[in-house]
């Protein structure tokens, strides 16, 4: 299915300490600690995937546990069922009902222009 959708995937048995970079989307349904990095793709972090890490992607989709802070230069979706505990910096924030979320919240610009602005 990975290839199919040029998706890369980790597995929800798999565990990451440290950085994680791409230049194509990726789904983690695992777990990571450290930063992951997805300049110009979508991020998915899956149901089952407990992340200790700060994220920054093109957009990035979470239906899983977070704690980090999340920046994304276009869209972040939280699903029903999502716990993310962090700041989120975006142009647009999407919060379903049943998502955790406790965090501070800037809509004001995207992650590719705070990064040049730090």
């Amino acid at each position: 299915m990975a290839a199919e959708t040029g998706q890369a995937r980790i597995g929800k048995t798999v565990v990451i300490r440290g950085e994680v970079k791409g230049s194509e989307d990726l789904i983690v349904d695992g777990h990571v600690e450290g930063l992951i990095n997805l300049a110009e793709h979508r991020l998915t972090i899956g149901p089952n995937a407990h992340v200790t890490a700060d994220l920054s992607a093109k957009d990035v989709l979470i239906m899983g546990h977070v704690h980090g802070n999340i920046a994304a230069a276009g869209r972040v979706e939280l699903r029903a069922g999502s716990i993310v505990e962090g700041d989120v910096q975006a142009l647009r924030l999407a919060i379903e009902d049943n998502a955790v979320f406790r965090g501070k919240v800037d809509l004001t610009r995207g992650a590719s222009e705070a990064a040049s602005h730090a």
